[in-house]
């Protein structure tokens, strides 16, 4: 399993003791078939089975300031598509979050690829009409 998988799980699961299957994502794919795929897997839930997506929303190792770790900071492009993106979830807009490659700037800086972008499309289309979204883990790092 790669890092998306077990450091989210050794948290929950710390004893290991829940069988576990990791899915590939077809980058030849785009956003809109991801979500779709996740609408149809999401029927697993009734089998008590615990989808999981992990990643990012805003990931771009490639301009993290280094030298600011330690700091109260952050670039304002990740600031925007932070506050848009949580903005889009709250309000139930997903669509604009499955297009994000057609919401500017912001979003072209905080998700320059999309391995860690795209579990959050996942866990959109895991997600049932009586299920809530609450935002965690907040924080925005250099």
């Amino acid at each position: 399993m790669d890092h998306g998988a077990w450091s989210v799980l050794k948290h929950l699961y710390p004893n290991a003791d829940v069988p576990v299957i990791q899915l590939s994502i077809d980058y030849s794919k785009d956003p809109q078939y991801h979500f779709e795929l996740a609408k149809e897997l999401s029927i697993l839930k009734e089998k008590g089975i615990l989808m999981v997506g992990s990643g990012n929303m805003v990931h771009n190792l490639g301009m993290v300031a280094w030298n600011k770790l330690n700091e109260t900071f952050a670039y304002d492009w990740a600031i925007e598509a932070d506050e848009k993106m949580k903005s889009y979830l709250l309000s139930g807009d997903f669509q604009k979050l499955i297009d994000y490659k057609n919401q500017g700037k912001a979003f072209e800086l905080a998700i320059p690829s999309p391995e860690h972008y795209l579990p959050l499309i996942y866990a959109l289309g895991f997600k049932n009409k009586e299920e809530k979204i609450h935002i965690f883990n907040d924080k925005l790092v250099a």
